[in-house]
């Protein structure tokens, strides 16, 4: 028998596809499709099925000193029993083996760790499969030549592991136990994710510190016959241009002058023509740039370039290269989409050309080519709608780097008026070139008419405008990738997973991203006691040596060991400053929780959260002060600048996935209810017959509003209601439960009907009753499908299983989203 690894199940399906002619068949062993056909099974990973970790013995923090850790053995342990077990399993009845898993720097280790797999079994011959795209002429042709698993760019997958594993583990755990903070809520820190954390910072700093600078600019609308166009006041500043005025009596003067007269008169005018050369294809920076201004973050752009991947569409999405391999015929490729509805007539304009040259990056790389399309084009109803719009990114980026280039013509204009100088930049694009197939480039006109010197213009009307300068924008996830490139912080590979786990540690909030106050105290701390923590200069270094190894110029060992040494020093800087440390972190976060005075003994009143697991709002005085505000059960608190100046209390914002919402201040909450008298509306459908309980429109101390039995505590009985809006009840009744209806004015010119509430709330039921996976938000057909192929096929496996196991095996789908829909599965 034949043994075929693949990186992921849908990576195993699509292969067995091919190589059987589509006869394969699927069946389940301990929960693993296995695919069959003739004498050949093919598996699936779900990426690394064996992890790093230190010995049990390790494991207790309280017991164990971090800098113990940093000599400690590192093991491999299974990750995924049942997918080693089956594995394992079928190791023993094959005869030979082949490795089929990405081609990459971590697709060679999880190729190697499945060969060690195999080779605790059996001695059968193992071979490695190569290939940029999951089509079939690429999976044939790699299947026809197979080679040998690389073992030095394995160790350096294999190094990163090692050395993320006792950086991460032993920094984590000094910051944590210094601060007390453990649990769920520890302090955690990264070899790439803190020194990418500090440029975050760094330019949240910026902008705190930033001092704008008032400005003036004037603008004067000039007109020939009709058409009218705007030109700006300049005027010569050592030699330059210059548009801001900095003093405003210069200003007042300049714009005197130009409302004095009008007319100006034209006293330059150049003509030029500019060549507008087409992009470069799709490295994976690029893409998630590009990505980006289609509103995908990071993390979204590649999962959903993995799993075009994955079936056939396009190309590996992880390189680094910007120039297309020899081999690519691309009027070959371009004819593939001949006749393809959406690409069709594009691609047929492309095929006229006289010439058909691509365009060329600086990065040229061997291992995979630039993102582009395969020519195995999918109907639009089987992708998603992102999925089909990152597809049709991929395609046209492919397009715009082998059309002609465009040409713009540019007009300059001076003139003169009141003796002050006017100029107008107008561009029109001559020939479109690429941008007729690449419409994610601005091909933005701006007219000016064509005049001539000396022409009069009119002038219709003239502004000054008062401006500040602004500060430096905060890195978008995009441009943060490009930055963390540049200094050599991670790997094509790894980047957007480092963004994605700053969000994941409470680090960072919002697109583009900005630190928490517990990043920049994090930040603080590692910069005054341990700079090379965040230091990218270390980071880069050790990306250097692990790519040494790849080149068989380093080995495993070295590097550790390196690595070793470079930590051991950083904790010589730590050893004599775990107080301050813990005393600045326990500060910060204290501080990121303090909404405010307590009114009855002037300590700080703190976000806290109860042994249930639930969040309140308590004094720093406490055991001496017990005063307490709640907060609502849905969401987790965040404290936020906005200030109640009536209690000198922050505004709380509690978070929770697309229910999120602001509840404002909390004790300002807690008075309207106080304030507030139950409405009593009707009887209690539980209690109103026996004890004569009826029900009320209340209002709870932490915002929220219900309609509940004036008999409790003795009778729970309770409907929810809306937390915004004015609540009307009308004189329109319920005849089935004898209660009015009620109407919801949200401050909107249509007020929401909600009628009877028990009516509605029964509706509501039965409107987002979950019965099966594809009724729980952003699960459609093809996302329940991936799952169910990474084992979660139903409510009762969804609600068990693991987000980040989850996360690695399903690509597209997030841990965060895995837990949202646990969540939702709980409200």
């Amino acid at each position: 028998m034949r043994l075929i690894i693949t990186e992921k199940d849908n990576a195993a399906r699509r292969i067995a596809e091919i190589l059987s002619e589509g006869g394969a068949s699927a069946n389940r062993r301990n929960g693993v499709n296995v695919y069959r056909w003739g004498d050949t099974r093919v598996v699936g990973l779900s990426g690394h099925v064996v992890g790093v970790d230190f010995p049990e013995e390790y494991n207790d923090w309280r017991d164990v000193e971090p800098v113990e850790l940093i000599d400690a053995d590192v093991t491999k342990e299974p990750t995924q029993e049942n997918i080693v077990t089956t594995l394992q399993q079928l190791a023993r009845e094959a005869d030979e083996a082949t490795i089929a898993t990405d081609y990459d720097r971590e697709g060679e280790l999880i190729g190697k760790e499945a060969y060690e797999l195999i080779r605790e079994e059996t001695d059968v011959p193992v071979d490695r499969v190569r290939f940029s795209s999951i089509t079939e002429r690429e999976v044939r042709d790699a299947f026809a030549n197979p080679d040998d698993i690389d073992f030095d760019l394995a160790a350096a997958g294999e190094a990163r592991q090692i050395i993320d594993l006792v950086w991460g583990a032993a920094l984590t755990r000094f910051l944590s136990l210094s601060a007390r903070q453990l649990g769920d809520d520890f302090i955690s820190v990264g070899r790439v994710q803190s020194p990418t954390l500090k440029l975050i910072v760094d330019r949240e700093r910026e902008i705190q510190a930033f001092d704008p600078e008032d400005y003036w600019e004037i603008f004067a609308d000039l007109q020939k016959n009709g058409s009218g166009f705007e030109a700006q006041y300049f005027y010569d500043d050592d030699g330059k241009e210059a548009e801001r005025v900095w003093v405003e009596d210069d200003a007042d003067d300049a714009y005197a002058d130009l409302t004095s007269v009008d007319a100006a008169t034209v006293t330059s005018v150049r003509r030029r023509t500019r060549t507008d050369s087409p992009p470069t294809p799709f490295n994976t920076t690029a893409f998630i740039s590009a990505a980006s201004s289609l509103g995908y973050s990071a993390q979204q752009a590649m999962s959903i370039a993995e799993e075009l991947y994955t079936t056939g569409y396009i190309t590996y999405p992880r390189t680094d290269n910007t120039v297309y391999p020899e081999d690519l015929e691309e009027d070959a490729l371009l004819d593939e989409f001949v006749g393809a509805g959406h690409f069709g007539e594009d691609a047929e304009a492309l095929l006229e050309q006289e010439d058909i040259t691509a365009t060329e990056g600086d990065e040229e790389t061997t291992d995979h080519p630039p993102i582009h399309p395969t020519g195995e084009i999918p109907p639009k109803v089987d992708l998603s709608d992102d999925e089909w719009e990152i597809y049709e990114l991929v395609v046209r980026r492919f397009f715009a780097t082998v059309a002609e280039a465009a040409t713009w013509e540019h007009l300059r204009v001076v003139a003169d008026a009141g003796g002050r100088s006017l100029k107008a930049n107008g561009k029109r694009l001559v020939e479109p070139g690429y941008h007729d197939v690449y419409p994610y480039s601005s091909a933005s006109e701006n007219h000016v008419p064509d005049v001539e010197e000396g022409e009069e213009l009119a002038i219709s009307e003239v502004r000054m405008e008062a401006k500040q300068t602004q500060p430096p924008r905060r890195y978008g996830q995009s441009r943060l990738i490009q930055t963390m490139e540049d200094k050599g912080l991670g790997t094509k590979s790894t980047r957007h997973n480092s963004i994605e786990k700053l969000y994941d540690r409470g680090y960072i909030e919002g697109d583009p991203p900005r630190p928490t106050t517990l990043a920049m105290a994090v930040v603080e701390a590692a910069e005054e006691f341990a700079d090379h923590v965040v230091s990218d200069e270390m980071t880069a270094q050790l990306e250097a040596d692990m790519t040494a190894i790849a080149n068989g110029e380093a080995t495993l060992d070295d590097v550790a060991d390196e690595s070793r040494e470079m930590l051991k020093r950083v904790f010589e800087e730590l050893r004599d400053s775990r107080e301050e440390i813990g005393e600045h972190l326990q500060e910060s976060l204290k501080a990121d929780k303090t909404l405010g005075p307590c009114p009855k003994c002037g300590e700080d009143m703190l976000v806290r959260r109860s042994r249930q697991g639930s969040y309140f709002v308590g004094c720093d005085g406490f055991p001496e002060c017990r005063n307490t505000l709640p907060l609502p059960s849905t969401g987790e608190p965040q404290v936020l600048e906005e200030h109640c100046e009536e209690h000198d209390m922050h505004h709380v914002k509690m978070l929770a996935g697309r229910d999120t919402f602001v509840h404002g201040c909390p004790r300002c909450e807690a008075e309207k209810a106080d304030e507030s008298e139950d409405e009593v509306i009707g009887p209690c459908p539980e209690c109103g017959d026996e004890h004569d309980g009826e029900l009320a429109i209340k209002h709870l101390r932490s915002g929220s509003r219900l309609v509940g039995c004036t008999r409790y505590p003795d009778c729970d009985y309770s409907l929810p209601l809306p937390r915004n809006g004015d609540i009307s009840v009308t004189e329109a009744f319920c005849e089935e439960h004898d209660l009015p209806e009620l109407v919801i004015d949200a401050d909107s010119d249509d007020p929401w009907e909600l009628g009877c509430p028990i009516c509605n709330y029964e509706e509501y039921q039965a409107r987002t009753a979950v019965e099966d996976l594809e009724d729980l938000s952003g699960i459609g057909s093809a996302t329940a499908e991936k799952l169910g192929d990474a084992g979660v096929d139903s409510l009762a496996a969804l609600r068990e299983a693991d987000p980040d196991i989850v996360a690695t095996e399903v690509q597209g789908v997030s841990a965060t989203q895995v837990r949202e829909w646990q969540d939702e599965l709980e409200a």
